[in-house]
């Protein structure tokens, strides 16, 4: 191996230009941009002008693109659908992955591209940019350490993906179950759901949602959700998001049996107990009464280096063997999640984890057939910078 990357976009709609360009201004050591894969050849035009002169080769074929030589690694940036047999491809090709959020629509896809990973034992990472973000790193720290003991209760209110009508129109795959797969929990939240995971190191033994769908937009897919989810060891949580509302909310709250965390407005607090809980409500003896708190300043430090962030450690791992962050078989827990309230609401009930794959896959089939394509969609590449 060189001491240089040479690096391939597979995708150049809205997140795949802002992928394409952090690469082309250097911002990734030992990375280079060397290949475009771009199926729309109705772009091509466009796409070969603004590369025009930088070294790099355009593709429009995908046989073309793999068998060329020009690439050591991919960043897939395609419709979700495509992430797995895209990915596959690059492995039996001997190439690297670095994969857009969510790693697939349905779980059982993502297994098949896991085990095909593990197969060709290639480096394999997701775009879990906020795996980055100094907060959750040290909120995970403070739960992995012990400091607030046993996890009693998640509440996530996560309202601040609002979207216009005229974002869904954008293109012809969006909020559509043939073309997407899913709505906000599919599009907007895989880094809310792979954060509950990460930073617990659990998922919930069941799961109980109530999903609407096309309740604010003209779309098919859900864009009002609330969750409710219930741990081996007791604990709760309640997951609730929409793209609907504004202004939104982004507020995290983790109870412990020392203290609650809080995470809103891009600050950490953290009330501690003197005396855990449990061990307070042992000794206590005066009636009415609760343990002493005090409210905790945690410092956080360093960047938030967000997509490029992952990126970089995405490219050490291949030349240095560094740890990954953001290892792309995780992509399937976030993704549990969603399937699971997705699939509560089609049948109207609990669903256990482990999640029955082949039941999720039927109701999402009977969906796709009855899916309507936006045929009379004029494409639009978006700003989506401050979007996640």
């Amino acid at each position: 191996m060189s001491d240089e990357v040479r690096i391939g976009v597979i995708g150049v709609g809205n997140m795949g230009m802002v992928h394409a360009d952090y690469l082309l201004k250097g911002s990734i050591k030992g990375a280079v941009l060397t290949a475009i894969l771009e199926k729309r050849t109705s772009r091509i035009d466009e796409i070969s002008h603004h590369f025009d002169g930088k070294n790099v080769n355009v593709f429009s074929d995908e046989n073309a693109f793999f068998e060329s030589g020009t690439v050591d690694a991919v960043i897939i940036a395609t419709p979700h659908y495509s992430h797995p047999s895209l990915a596959i491809r690059a492995f039996e090709h001997g190439i690297h992955v670095l994969v857009e959020k969510p790693a697939g629509v349905y779980t059982k896809q993502v297994r098949e591209m896991n085990e095909e990973a593990q197969k060709h034992q290639l480096v394999f990472s997701i775009m879990y940019n906020q795996r980055m973000n100094p907060i959750y790193q040290k909120l995970r720290e403070l739960i992995q350490d012990g400091e607030l003991g046993g996890i009693r209760r998640i509440n996530w209110i996560i309202t601040d993906w609002y979207r216009t009508q005229s974002y869904y129109d954008s293109s012809s795959w969006r909020a559509t179950w043939e073309g997407e797969g899913g709505g906000v929990l599919i599009n907007q939240c895989p880094h809310q759901l792979d954060l509950m995971y990460w930073l617990t190191g659990q998922l919930p033994e069941r799961i109980r949602a109530f999903c609407h769908f096309g309740k604010y937009r003209d779309i098919e897919v859900e864009d009002d959700v609330t969750a409710y989810a219930e741990y081996e060891n007791g604990a709760t949580a309640v997951f609730v998001t929409t793209t609907g509302e504004a202004p939104g909310t982004n507020r995290l709250e983790i109870t412990g049996e020392n203290g609650k965390v809080v995470v809103e407005n891009n600050k950490l607090s953290f009330w501690r107990l003197r005396m855990s809980e449990p061990e307070f409500n042992q000794s206590y003896t005066g009636g009415f009464g609760a343990p002493e708190t005090w409210k905790c300043e945690i410092p956080i430090e360093g960047p938030n280096t967000g997509h490029a962030g992952i990126t970089q450690n995405f490219i050490e791992a291949i030349l240095h063997q560094k740890s990954l962050v953001a290892p792309g078989e995780q992509g399937i827990n976030g993704l549990t999640l969603s399937n699971a309230m997705q699939l509560s609401t089609w049948i109207d009930n609990w669903v256990s984890l482990p999640l029955d794959e082949d039941l999720y896959l039927e109701h999402l089939n009977t969906r796709k057939d009855q899916s309507t394509v936006k045929k009379s969609v004029v494409e639009k590449s978006l700003d989506v910078k401050g979007t996640h």
